[in-house]
């Protein structure tokens, strides 16, 4: 599946709560270490989320990322990728839901 693709809706999800554009790139920096300039690389790239996930650098506090997506424990899924997805996801909900910036990106 396509980052690109995916990434309008997660842009919809948070502004339709109110949130910004900026507070998602700083989400998305926090978890994978892309700046503006790479994260822009890889939407006009219409990377997949396997190359996207491949050449980021995980957050070393990403496993406390914890909770429930679509009925699944994030802390608990095997394979890495859909792991690093799903963090990606909750942490998009979170951002959405109006959690305080500080608790999203785990005290970092």
């Amino acid at each position: 599946m396509s980052f690109a693709k995916v990434y309008p809706m997660y842009l919809a999800k948070v502004e339709k709560k109110g949130r910004t554009r900026d507070e998602l790139h700083r989400v998305i920096n926090w978890l994978t270490g892309f700046d503006d300039g790479a994260l822009q690389h890889y939407l006009d790239a219409d990377a997949t989320f396997e190359t996207f996930f491949d050449r980021a650098e995980i957050n070393p506090n990403a496993s406390g990322i914890t909770g429930v997506i679509c009925g699944v424990r994030v802390e608990d899924i095997d394979d890495q990728l859909v792991q690093r997805v799903r963090y990606l996801d909750k942490l998009v909900d979170e951002l959405a839901k109006g959690r305080k910036m500080e608790k999203i990106l785990r005290g970092s």
